[in-house]
């Protein structure tokens, strides 16, 4: 009904504006159509032979310029009573489908023209096109701007984008699954331009529905559903070809049930609408028009609620950078993550390969890069319609094999179909005609007289934007100010990290960032050789500044940056965090969450901004390791019984030849203060807790994990702590501990027995104070005078040790008994690391080993109990990087990477603990060499 009385209006407009042309002595009015030249696919028209016709037995001319691509052929149009030349300038209305090239015999002045500009969003690439209009005085109207008061597009190719959409995502889905080891029905449809009609096209549908329904999809692939967001146009045309298959639509809140015990002889469709996901943040309601006004008050379930159930996604919804997205980039994570057994939604089936996810395919018609599907970033092309997102590299492949979901996301959609996307384009289009032809681009555009759905769709007109479009001007000018302020602040790059420190992390953390062109990184240190040898090295910005002594210049870096890497000491991380809070940065750092910055993690929440930490190897790889077979184990209904964690950075074997076998890459003091800790941990479920002040050396026990290394351990810290940090509340032994060659700990005892790892201050350390020997300090420490006799001495000290031969051994191999004088710092601790920093430090050609060991055991509902341990054992290369340097370094830069490119969305405090960061972070290191290995046991009785 709607369709015939535009069709009433269409004539009486014929009617009123033109008259009977014959015998008036009145020039003909005349309208033209150009040739679409903005691709080779595109073969459209604005309007068709058919519509040609009508406009020519009502008395106008019409011009079409020839095109042998267009889709309708010259002799089509000939019949039909148009004039088929190149010439358009008799005609003050021209008409198209895309933007038209910029030269005079294209766009000629002072006529009206019609076609898709996308201009309205002050898109970049087309101001030439938008200047050129306002220079040459065109009146230009956009049909993406004729809407009707409800703000409903009119005139527009929708209804055929989703024909063609769905068309091609199931030919996409037929060769995604042969790539994945599965032959199916969908094999047989083609991409959509292979069909001389939508008739045709869904004769193939039809078919491949047909062997559906005989049962000829693999059960190995489980019952498949196709998710259709929204109920426009797109979606309609996306379900037209749908209902083509044996099909049965359900309900969102169906799906759980559906793909566990639905039917494979058929394809199940859900139309998901926005009430079916939206959710107010406080309410938990939708609100229609709440909604509308306040779309950044609510939040999208799409993801948790509809995703995990589709098979294919046809995305045809609008998106406006307000509203929020389906499925975010951390959402892909999740959802496409590979399943390591078979999930109880597929029927497992001998010799036949699983698929790795539900998700296979998406088609986002609405072509939104960064937008709804905020992982699908750039649009494909009718050439190349596919693309394949791996969610764990968060990179897109042009092929259909290797894990992740393919996508198609082509902008020109109806382009596939020219002749019946025409027709109905053109059907939509002819009740404006008569409006459009009687537009005068010579005449001021107040004074023209016409439809409102056609006027309010003129962008510019003598010489100017429209009044509905003069915002165009001032979006424009904000988006140039930003980018000439980016020229100004030399970002010729996407982002700018700031890194603090140039220590031997700083290496491999600079070099992996650095692979990406894109990044600019400076480097702040106050040591200035290093950080001068890393810019030279590694090619970044090298500044010379001290977090304590020049606040005011690392705040400055911090808020020029896009990100901070703090590599600093531990106790650095709460001053730069409250410049990050200030300055609105985010934060990555490999050290330990301390109660300081959990506190201070909060503001970071209300302020927006993420604070990544425990990004090193002990904390860091180990939380990526134990999370991964924590959540194994949970995922096949396992409990946890045991959990047992070592790690430990040692020198090599053959380079352990020190009485401490220990070497330091940096300043051991950290290192030798964590001996003065107190630990808890779980064992049988009792608690046991050891005090502070070197009684942690007491407590180690033999390692027997890798028999080779003759290694020892000693609990680390508070290990209860990880009940809840990892979920592992049913664990009756709990531990984490620090792994070192057999020896450490007895001759770390000795010189805490001596007081040298005391980090009380000492009067005679003071640098100010008189000079002092090492061996006058053992001799203040043991209360003895200082000039006593050396053997003596060395008596007391033996004595003071137990009469233990290896905790004197190593006194006196340090050099402890000497008459050397030594660097005052304060406190015996700090200056004896002093000391050892040069005298345990790695020479020349030296390198060290990383040992990293889980072990779990647990127990399943059928009564069965395994035990699973995960060894990581690497070495340094010492013509590169040590292996403590290249696992923290690359931890660190892969965290900061993902936060960089938005793979981490989270705000305050976040560790690497979920699953949509430590499997992305675990498949990364494996590519730089650094990978575990599992052995799983069964254990009997």
């Amino acid at each position: 009904m709607l369709q015939f009385l535009r069709l009433q209006c269409y004539h009486y407009q014929a009617r009123r504006l033109f008259g009977n042309f014959a015998g008036r002595g009145n020039a003909k009015k005349v309208l033209a159509i150009r040739r679409e030249t903005i691709n080779l696919w595109e073969r459209r028209a604005p309007l068709s032979p058919n519509h040609v016709r009508k406009l020519v037995k009502e008395g106008l001319k019409v011009i079409v310029q020839p095109s042998n691509r267009r889709a309708f052929t010259h002799n089509e149009y000939l019949q039909a009573g148009a004039v088929i030349q190149e010439d358009l300038s008799e005609a003050p209305v021209i008409i198209g489908v895309k933007s038209v090239p910029l030269d005079y015999q294209s766009l000629m002045p002072n006529k009206t023209y019609a076609f898709f500009s996308h201009t309205i969003k002050a898109q970049e690439e087309n101001m030439p096109l938008l200047d050129t209009l306002l220079e040459r005085n065109v009146r230009l109207l956009d049909y993406e701007k004729m809407v009707n008061p409800g703000g409903k597009r009119i005139v527009a190719f929708g209804k055929y984008a989703g024909i063609v959409g769905m068309i091609n995502i199931l030919n996409g889905l037929g060769i995604r699954l042969l790539a994945l080891g599965h032959h199916t029905p969908f094999m047989h449809i083609g991409p959509a331009h292979n069909y001389r009609s939508v008739e045709m096209a869904k004769q193939a549908v039809r078919d491949t529905g047909y062997e559906i329904s005989l049962g000829n999809l693999p059960k190995s692939i489980g019952n498949m559903v196709v998710v259709f967001t929204g109920s426009g146009n797109v979606s309609q045309g996306a379900q037209d070809i749908f209902r083509e298959l044996p099909f049965e639509m359900v309900q969102v809140d169906h799906l759980p049930d559906i793909v566990k015990h639905g039917s494979s002889s058929k394809i199940y469709g859900c139309v998901c609408s926005r009430s079916d996901h939206i959710r107010h943040r406080q309410t938990g309601k939708f609100d229609p028009e709440d909604y509308a006004q306040n779309p950044q008050n609510y939040i999208s379930l799409f993801a948790k609620k509809v995703a995990p159930y589709a098979s294919v996604i046809v995305n045809g919804i609008y998106w406006d950078p307000k509203l929020p997205r389906l499925i975010s980039v951390p959402d892909a994570k999740l959802l496409l993550r590979e399943q390591q057994d078979h999930s109880p939604w597929l029927e497992s089936s001998a010799g036949c390969p699983q698929l790795p996810h539900r998700m296979l395919a998406i088609c986002d018609i609405s072509c939104d890069p960064g937008g709804s599907i905020e992982f699908m970033k750039e649009i494909t092309t009718i050439d190349k319609p596919f693309c394949l997102y791996d969610a764990e590299q968060n990179m897109s492949y042009d092929h259909f094999s290797g894990p992740g979901v393919i996508i198609c996301a082509v902008d020109n959609m109806p382009a596939q179909m020219p002749r019946e996307s025409t027709e109905f384009f053109g059907s939509l289009l002819m009740p404006y005609v008569y409006d459009i032809m009687s537009s005068d681009a010579k005449q001021p555009f107040d004074k023209w007289e016409a439809d409102p759905i056609v006027k309010n769709a003129v962008i510019t007109s003598n010489g100017s934007l429209t009044p509905n479009f003069e915002y165009i001007a001032e979006l424009r000018d904000a988006k140039r100010k930003q980018s000439a302020g980016r020229a100004r602040s030399r970002q010729a790059v996407k982002h700018r990290l700031l890194v603090l420190g140039s220590g031997h992390v700083a290496g491999p953390l600079v070099e992996y960032l650095q692979r990406d062109a894109s990044l600019q990184i400076t480097i702040a240190s106050n040591i200035r050789a290093d950080v001068e040898s890393m810019a030279s090295k590694y090619n970044c910005q090298p500044v010379f500044a001290d977090v304590s002594s020049q606040p005011d210049v690392i705040e400055g870096l911090i808020a020029d940056h896009s990100l901070v890497v703090s590599l600093l000491p531990y106790r650095f991380h709460p001053r730069v965090l409250k410049m990050c809070l200030r300055a609105r940065r985010n934060l990555v750092t490999a050290s330990y969450a301390t109660d300081e910055m959990r506190e201070l993690s909060k503001e970071a929440k209300e302020v927006g901004i993420t604070v990544s930490m425990e990004n090193g190897l002990d904390p860091g790889i180990d939380h990526l390791l134990a999370m991964e077979a924590i959540e194994s184990i949970k995922e096949h209904g396992g409990i946890i019984d045991k959990f047992i964690s070592y790690c430990g950075g040692l020198p090599a074997p053959q380079h352990s030849t020190n009485p401490l076998r220990y070497k330091f890459s940096w300043s051991p003091e950290g290192a030798l203060l964590s001996t003065l800790n107190a630990s808890r941990y779980l064992k049988s479920g009792k608690i046991v807790e050891i005090p502070r002040g070197g009684h942690l050396m007491l407590a180690a026990q033999d390692i027997e994990y890798f028999p080779g290394f003759n290694l020892e351990g000693y609990p680390n810290r508070d290990s209860l702590h990880y009940r809840d940090l990892y979920g592992i509340e049913s664990a009756q032994t709990l531990l984490r501990g620090t792994l070192r060659y057999r020896g450490y700990s007895n001759a770390a005892w000795g010189l805490i027995q001596l007081g040298l790892l005391s980090d009380t201050p000492h009067a005679s350390l003071h640098p100010e104070g008189p000079d002092i020997t090492w061996k006058q300090l053992l001799c203040q420490l043991l209360g003895k005078p200082r000039d006593i006799f050396v053997g003596t001495l060395k008596d007391a000290v033996f004595a003071k040790v137990g009469r233990d031969r290896e905790k004197f051994q190593c006194i006196e191999e340090l050099g402890l008994f000497e008459d050397k004088l030594i660097e005052k710092r304060h406190t015996p601790l700090s200056s004896i690391s002093c000391m050892l920093a040069e005298k345990l430090k790695y020479n020349p050609g030296e390198t060290d080993v990383i040992i990293m060991v889980l072990d779990l055991s647990c127990r399943f509902p059928n009564g069965t109990r395994e035990n699973h341990v995960i060894s990581l054992v690497k070495y340094g290369d010492p013509k590169a990087y040590s292996a403590m340097s290249l696992t923290v370094g690359y931890q660190t830069a892969i965290a900061a990477k993902m936060l960089l490119d938005e793979e981490i969305q989270d705000r305050g405090l976040v560790l690497p603990l979920s699953m949509n960061i430590y499997r992305p972070i675990l498949k990364r290191l494996k590519a730089e060499g650094i990978s575990a290995v599992a052995k799983t046991t069964e254990i009997e009785g």
